[in-house]
């Protein structure tokens, strides 16, 4: 018998991750996330850009911590 953690975990999503929006007759995905619009999976790529920069200016900043503090 399941749970009704296990029953929602394998349904498929009712809304768009981006803006909540409900899927019209195209659904778009990226990184297997659905979409609703070309809109929102340009928003996607764009906050994941945005993401990648903040972690890359992160991982310098305690690379020089690092370099400074053994140095």
């Amino acid at each position: 018998m399941l749970n009704s953690f296990q029953n929602t975990r394998h349904d498929a999503p009712k809304r768009c991750a981006i803006c909540d929006g409900s899927f019209g007759l195209i659904r778009h995905y990226s990184w297997r996330t659905p979409l609703c619009s070309k809109k929102c999976v340009e928003r996607l790529r764009a906050r994941r850009e945005e993401n990648r920069k903040w972690l890359c200016l992160l991982r310098t900043a305690r690379r020089g911590r690092c370099i400074e503090s053994h140095a």
